[in-house]
């Protein structure tokens, strides 16, 4: 009698158990989600005007500085004024309180996310003096942001 009933169940076969099959999928169509979700492509405003270049390499997702011809603003948030970048002596104290949020916001400590976070992308209209750059890249780096990039409009190569 047993060795009928052993070989019934074998003859049944294996089920798949399809609730921790639709799991796994719904798992991974949230991850898929969040993560295209989350690439933001670098779009100036209309008044500045981004100087041109050649270089075949994709931005990546950065703290962005942006500069206009008359405030600068981190991450969207107005900061100080670009005349007073201008006027400043030294590093922007006002600058470097907003990165150092921006880094402490970032999740985990220590982490691959953290390492990504101290990367800035400056975009700033070809009209900005080169003197408020420098102050912007070493207020910056101040701030410990060390990998610092210039956005600028990519065109066609000349080959």
């Amino acid at each position: 009698m047993h060795r009928m009933a052993r070989a019934k169940k074998r003859a049944k076969g294996n089920a798949l158990n399809l609730t921790s099959l639709m799991d796994v999928f719904t798992i991974l169509v949230f991850f898929l989600l969040v993560n295209q979700s989350a690439t933001e492509l670098l779009e100036p405003p209309k008044e500045i005007v981004l100087p041109d270049s050649v270089v075949e390499a994709k931005p990546r997702q950065t703290v962005i500085i942006l500069v206009s011809a008359h405030e600068v603003l981190v991450q969207g948030e107005p900061v100080i004024t670009t005349a007073e970048v201008e006027e400043a002596e030294g590093d922007i104290q006002a600058i470097i309180d907003r990165l150092k949020r921006i880094q402490e916001s970032a999740i985990g400590i220590h982490t691959a996310a953290v390492a990504e976070s101290q990367e800035v992308t400056i975009l700033a209209d070809r009209e900005i003096p080169f003197k408020v750059l420098r102050r912007l890249m070493s207020t910056s780096t101040s701030a410990g942001y060390t990998r610092i990039s210039l956005a600028v409009i990519q065109k066609a190569s000349q080959s």
